[in-house]
């Protein structure tokens, strides 16, 4: 019995008793530290490294851009000059003017039109800084800052017409290289309701003032489109079920008997002294002529597309 009397006091002396003046230490030991951090989040985990793998990658990686691009900016220099671009619409950010300037009338005009625009910023500059602006330029003061044009992807040409239910009839340049032709085309499709105009990325007018000038202020509401190959470009809206007609001195039919300008269609139109490049005529499913009693060899680019967007544009009404 005294040998049972001394395990049970052994057993009980070696329970620990409450702590005193715990302050509740124990109640705080007892709370959790949240929900466990997802694996990715958590640095020592390989899912965490895989995690900040995948968005370095992603970041070097360059989005996926629908415009053709953008064209480079520009200045108009010269009092005549920039008023003219004022007057006649061309996109501007800045109007660069001299201090102390003669205050003529074109002066005042330019100085009134931009500020009637309204998103056109006004700055005074010393003359030795405009000359350096312009690299020596006779600006005689008055410098117009053209921002770069924003080009439309010729894929998207078509498909605005065809969202809208309609042919897309669209003209291509090729070996375009005179900026005033490409604005007259612009012109000409606008009058004669295409879609836009497509030009090459190299050895080609692009967008330029004057362009934006010979527009008569269409260029706003016509798209241009900018292909890095134009005759993939064509192959590409053969495939989307275009028409390519090309125009050529030599063509096989005349303009006002192809039945195909009533459909969907590409006009291409080539430089008034080489035509259409070779690749660019063997791609296109017809080569048409206009007809010049008059005897002229040739018509310039924006003359002779419009002869043909109205040929377009009257079998389409009819």
């Amino acid at each position: 019995m005294a040998g049972n009397s001394q395990r049970r006091n052994r057993r009980t002396s070696n329970k620990k008793g409450a702590t005193v003046g715990s302050g509740g230490q124990r109640r705080k030991g007892l709370e959790g530290r949240g929900p466990t951090p997802k694996a990715e989040d958590r640095k020592g985990h390989k899912a965490y490294r895989v995690s900040n793998a995948m968005a370095r990658n992603a970041a070097k990686r360059k989005p996926v851009a629908r415009r053709g691009g953008k064209g480079l900016s520009e200045m108009v220099v010269g009092r005549n000059p920039v008023f003219e671009a004022l007057r006649d619409g061309v996109p501007a950010t800045t109007l660069y003017v001299q201090q102390f300037i003669d205050n003529d009338e074109r002066v005042r005009e330019a100085l009134n039109l931009a500020t009637g625009r309204g998103n056109i910023n006004i700055m005074e500059a010393p003359r030795p800084e405009l000359d350096r602006m312009t690299n020596g330029l006779n600006h005689q003061g008055l410098v117009l800052q053209v921002p770069p044009y924003e080009y439309a992807h010729p894929e998207d040409l078509a498909a605005a017409a065809f969202d809208d239910h309609d042919d897309p009839l669209i003209v291509a340049l090729d070996g375009v290289t005179d900026p005033r032709n490409l604005g007259a085309v612009v012109r000409s499709v606008s009058a004669f309701g295409g879609h836009g105009v497509v030009v090459p990325e190299r050895r080609a007018a692009g967008m330029t003032a004057g362009a934006w000038k010979t527009s008569a202020g269409t260029a706003a509401r016509t798209p241009v489109a900018r292909a890095t190959n134009l005759t993939r470009c064509l192959e590409q809206y053969q495939k989307a079920g275009l028409t390519v007609v090309g125009l050529a001195a030599d063509g096989d039919r005349e303009v006002h008997e192809l039945e195909e300008l009533a459909g969907p269609v590409v006009i291409v139109v080539g430089s008034e002294g080489k035509g259409l490049s070779r690749l660019v005529g063997e791609t296109c499913d017809f080569l048409v002529r206009i007809p010049m009693p008059g005897g002229a060899e040739s018509l310039n680019a924006g003359v002779a597309a419009g002869v043909v967007l109205y040929e377009a544009a009257r079998r389409r009404m009819g």
